[in-house]
Formats: structure tokens, sequence, C-alpha cells
């Protein structure tokens, strides 16, 4: 007889299973309305303006909370002198100037030049936060250092007055209180920056606690466990940061999309028009935060060339009404026996 956990087991990857399959029908009658009607059905104007302003609210109040929340840390580190609290302090640094490079590089890519950027700004944002997590990553490195220093000297002797643990204590709560409440009011949102900051405010609760808890431990039992602190926040901000350097480098170099989307391309690609009788192919990579896509469908042979030009024209609009999608080029051909296009030369 099959065990419980492995019934259990097989329930979840059925469940999954049809869940997926309902994703994929989703997408499959967004495509069909999108192909029928030259759009995609969902709220209104005034709704998206209004839920706009709403997640340009929440972006707003996340950075000016992680400003004064900053400044707050940054003076509960010089009151204590923890290792493990300059640690979460640098964290939150983190958190502020990332807020800023995310402003910066949204601001760059909404002033366009196409004379000295053909191609648009896309690839700032991915570029900016690489470069600005090899700095923190340092940061962190240093950090690390300076705690197995103190460890191995024992020239660390961690002893707060009353009144320096009762300020250092009210400063973290007060900022951990905070930071959940944002955390919670930006979960409710469905934007993916929004949704990046709810994860941030998530991080920072952890961080906050576990900096005070291993200054709290080391001022009532032993020196050794601030640096220790200080050493498993930093390890935790380099590994955050390398798996966000990660990310950020597959879409520099173009990763393809994921199957799934794929598919829906590929259906709202044949079921675009009547004349369409092949799709030869259909790409989509990553170009900054969003899409560049090439579709390759084939047209019967003897059709007029203004007719040939309408339908793929009317395409690439389609295409690019995808808010995934930056940019989107459509080549018509008469046949699909050739090979690939642009096929890459091996040495």
């Amino acid at each position: 007889m099959l065990s419980m956990d492995v019934i259990h087991g097989q329930e979840d990857n059925i469940a999954e299973y049809y869940q997926q399959q309902v994703e994929v029908l989703e997408g499959f009658t967004e495509m069909d309305a999108l192909a029928e009607r030259g759009f995609i059905p969902g709220m209104s104007k005034e709704e998206r303006d209004k839920l706009a302003r709403s997640e340009t609210f929440a972006i707003r109040i996340s950075n000016l909370a992680n400003m004064v929340l900053f400044t707050a840390k940054v003076y509960a580190s010089i009151r204590s002198g923890s290792l493990a609290i300059i640690a979460s302090t640098l964290d939150s640094l983190l958190d502020l100037l990332s807020g800023f490079i995310l402003w910066f590089t949204a601001f760059s890519m909404q002033t366009p030049n196409p004379y000295q950027y053909p191609i648009g700004k896309k690839r700032m944002q991915p570029l900016g936060i690489l470069v600005f997590a090899s700095v923190m990553a340092t940061l962190g490195l240093q950090i690390i250092l300076e705690s197995v220093r103190t460890l191995i000297y024992s020239d660390n002797t961690f002893n707060l007055t009353r009144d320096q643990e009762c300020w250092v204590m009210g400063i973290m709560l007060s900022v951990t209180l905070v930071k959940f409440m944002l955390m919670v009011y930006c979960r409710s949102f469905t934007n993916e920056i929004v949704k990046a900051y709810a994860q941030d405010h998530f991080f920072d609760v952890i961080t906050n606690l576990i900096g005070l808890i291993a200054a709290l431990l080391a001022n009532y039992f032993d020196d050794w466990m601030d640096p220790v602190g200080a050493i498993i926040l930093a390890i935790y901000t380099i590994r955050t940061w390398s798996m966000t350097v990660l990310e950020n480098v597959n879409s520099l170099v173009g990763r393809s999309a994921a199957p799934e989307y794929l598919q829906k391309l590929t259906y709202l690609c044949w079921n675009h028009h009547k004349a369409v009788r092949h799709i030869d192919t259909v790409r989509a990579y990553t170009f900054g935060s969003h899409y560049f896509v090439e579709v390759d469908i084939v047209l019967p042979a003897g059709m007029p060339l203004q007719e040939a030009h309408d339908i793929g024209e009317s395409l690439q609009e389609k295409l690019e009404l995808l808010p995934e999608i930056e940019r989107a080029f459509v080549h018509l051909d008469y046949e699909y026996s050739h090979k690939p296009e642009h096929a890459q030369a091996h040495s």
C-alpha cells in the first residue's frame, strides 16, 4: 500500500498540473481577446489611473520610510557600537540606495534619446543594480573581516548602559514595526516593483530582529555573540545581492522567455489572421526588464505587398500591447523550408 506521504505528494502534483493548465487557458483567453479586439480587456482607464496612483504612493512612502529609518538605525549604531546593528544598518543602506537607483534609472528610461540610444535605455536599470550590488557586496565582506578580526583578537568589550539599551531597543523595535506594516501594505498590490518593496521590508524585519537579538545576547551573556550576529547578517546580505546580480545578468545577456510565454505568443500569432499559413519562428528574450520578440510568419506567396505589410504591422502592434514586451519584430516569408535565419556561426 502507498504511504500517506506518497499519496499527498501525488495529489499535490496533480493539483499543480491542473493549476498550470488553468493558467495556460487564461493566457490563451487573453490572447484571443487581443487577436479579435486588438486590446487586452481589463480595468477602465480611471481604475488603472487610481491603481497607478496608489502604487506610486506605496513606493514613495517606502522610500521616505527607508530614509527616516536608516537615520534612526545610524543613531542606534553609534549609541550601541554593536557590529550586528551596524550590519543591519548596512542592509537598510542597501534598500535606500537601491530605491534611488530604481528611481534614477526609471527617470532615465522615460527620457529617450533615439539618436544616442536608438534601442532605448532599458538596460540601464539592471546595469546600475549590478554596479551597486558589487559595491554593497564589498562592504558586506569588510564587515565580515572586521567581525572575524574582533573574534580572533577579542578586543570587543561589549557593554551597554541601561540608557543605551533602552534607546537601542526602542529604535530597533520601532523600525521593525514600521517595516512590518509597510510589508503588509505593499503586499496588497500586484505591481512587481511594489511587491519587490514588500519583499525588502520583510527581509528588513528579519535582519532588524537578528541584529537586536545579537546585540542583547552579547550584552547579557558573551561579547562574541555580537560579531557572530554581524557575520550572519553580512553573509545574508552578500547572498541576497549575489542572487540579484545573477538575475540581472540574465536580463542583460538576453535569456529566453519561459516556454509557457512563448506558447502564448505562438497562439496569438497563429490566430492573428486567417492568411497565416505557418509560424516559422517565435523568439522572446530579455532586454533589461522587458522582452524583445522576433516572429517569422509564412503568408501566401502571391499575396500583394500592401496586404502582407498590413498583416505584419498589425501583428507587431498587438505584440507590443503586451506589458512584458518592449519591442516586437515581425518577419514575413512565403515558405519555411529554409535554414534558420541569423544562425550563429560555430568556430
